[in-house]
């Protein structure tokens, strides 16, 4: 895997519109991450020209939204970049991005829900990406969200650990408060504890694998496209898998995965990591882990494979970064999920 530098404090980082024009429509929880970023991470924002666009802008310009994204990677005083927000049709920038000028030029790129096509895509021709929170979901909400999560973005994004931890956080939230409403800015909907942290609800033993997947519902966009994996990408990977704001039901979500089996995927990878639903109730919760079961194990045989549901990332809060193309264990006894390798370069200057 080709990997980005981590990283320091004083770090240019440029923020992209690739998908959805909500820091338009909502320019106050856009500046609060905006905000945040500065004085958590201590570094400095850069915003590209399509940021701020108007949805209609951008909708209509796929072509300039892609050529942020070869601009940052083509830009050396940028080191990394983050999303502001997801939405439903970045799968049309793929076609005008510049794979060799990023391939030359890692950086740490990150967001969540509708990035997954092109972290996904861009992780697929070797380079690592980062699933991970955005500026207007996950940024803007830090001061309002447990301190651990601030020391994991700190700990994750500024250092080189060959072994990370990942650890449950103790309590979640399923969103955020009106962002109309300025009186709430950055707030979030009522926390729930977290008492019963991740559930293995299958495999018995430690397996090993590099990290690739994102939002369910969006990988759905990519399948049959020139930007889909070769039948040979699956070999050794662990899949990982969330549900979008849209609250697909446990028998959609259903259907979706009967698609991996189709393509025998089960009989490839290492093991599932399935984020937390956004939205599910607990009876909800238990049917989707029902329905996981039934498909991968009854359906398609894979009665083996390590699968972990109910983990801390995606469309809930807070959320743990998942570096795509990295290796990672899952182990059902010590109901352990490890990061194996830095998802960064070794920094020579500083070594």
């Amino acid at each position: 895997m080709i990997k980005p530098r981590k990283l320091k404090k004083g770090s240019k980082v440029a923020i992209i519109s690739p998908s959805s024009g909500l820091p338009y429509l909502y320019p106050e929880i856009y500046e609060l991450g905006l905000e945040k970023i500065r004085e958590v991470l201590q570094v400095e924002v850069i915003e590209m020209p399509t940021a701020r666009m108007s949805p209609v802008q951008l909708y209509d310009n796929p072509a300039l939204r892609a050529e942020d994204i070869n601009e940052c990677f083509r830009d050396h005083s940028i080191d990394a970049i983050f999303t502001s927000i997801g939405g439903y049709e970045s799968i049309r920038i793929l076609p005008h991005l510049d794979t060799e000028l990023i391939m030359e030029n890692p950086k740490l790129i990150m967001g969540f829900s509708d990035a997954t096509t092109f972290l996904a895509y861009l992780n697929s021709l070797g380079m690592v990406t980062f699933y991970g929170p955005s500026v207007m979901a996950g940024m803007a909400q830090i001061g309002n969200l447990p301190q651990s999560y601030t020391e994991h973005l700190q700990q994750f994004l500024f250092s080189e650990p060959p072994i990370y931890h990942y650890k449950p956080y103790s309590k979640w939230t399923n969103g955020y408060k009106d962002w109309s409403h300025l009186e709430t800015l950055g707030q979030c909907q009522p926390f729930i504890e977290n008492s019963e942290g991740w559930t293995f609800i299958q495999g018995n033993t430690l397996v090993e694998g590099e990290l690739w997947g994102g939002c369910i519902e969006v990988l759905e966009f990519m399948k049959a496209t020139p930007y889909w994996v070769q039948e040979d990408f699956w070999q050794g990977k662990i899949l990982f898998f969330e549900t979008s704001e849209e609250k697909p039901t446990p028998m959609q979500v259903g259907y979706m995965l009967r698609n991996y089996g189709m393509q025998g995927v089960f009989s490839k990878v290492k093991g599932i990591i399935f984020g937390r639903p956004k939205d599910y109730t607990a009876e909800e919760k238990q049917e989707l882990d029902d329905i996981l079961v039934s498909i991968i194990a009854k359906e398609f045989g894979a009665s083996e494979l390590t699968v972990v549901s109910n983990f801390d990332f995606g469309h809930t809060d807070p959320k743990l970064i998942l570096p795509l193309g990295c290796k990672v264990t899952l182990d059902p006894i010590r109901q352990e999920v490890i990061l194996k390798e830095s998802p960064f370069k070794v920094d020579v200057d500083s070594a």
